[in-house]
């Protein structure tokens, strides 16, 4: 099921942050496949194409991998609860649900779950709408240690590992 590959992005979207978007060692998954046209007052023709063309379709709440399968799990699900539903902010990085709190508490024992013991899991996470703090409550876990980015250092990276 995981086509050999030691690493999971458990929910790719678009791959943006990937240095390698075709990286081997990488099962990219995501709960959508789409090609889409979205508005973006950025770009010069005022629309934008966004292909999110996962390895494999996959709902990181209930993903179909065996315990223990991975070296590292990328954990990336959508940050927003606060967009209309055919945004560019929409179409590029999904919506969360109102049942976001237990999604994301969900989707993180998840990625646990199928991470070898020892494993790395790396968790972004963008708290333009929903502060890190409430995150890391629902989720339960500290992380190890992180790291802010982006213009006004809203996008957290941070590092958890699975102990035994």
């Amino acid at each position: 099921m995981n086509k050999g590959k030691p690493i999971l992005d458990a929910c790719c979207g678009s791959r943006m942050f990937w240095f390698n978007k075709e990286n081997p060692n990488v099962l990219f998954a995501d709960i959508r496949t789409e090609i889409v046209e979205a508005k973006d007052k950025s770009c010069k023709t005022g629309m934008r194409t966004i292909e999110i063309i996962p390895d494999i379709e996959v709902d990181f709440r209930d993903m179909p991998f065996k315990d223990n399968t991975f070296k590292m799990v990328v954990f990336d699900p959508p940050h927003l609860n606060k967009l209309g539903k055919d945004s560019w902010m929409a179409k590029k990085y999904g919506v969360l649900l109102p049942t976001w709190e237990l999604d994301i508490k969900t989707g993180f024992e998840e990625c646990m779950r199928v991470l070898e013991p020892y494993g790395i899991l790396i968790f972004k996470w963008n708290e333009s709408q929903i502060t890190v703090s409430k995150i890391l409550e629902v989720i339960g876990h500290q992380p190890l240690f992180g790291h802010q980015s982006g213009k006004r250092s809203n996008t957290h990276w941070m590092s958890f590992m699975k102990n035994i």
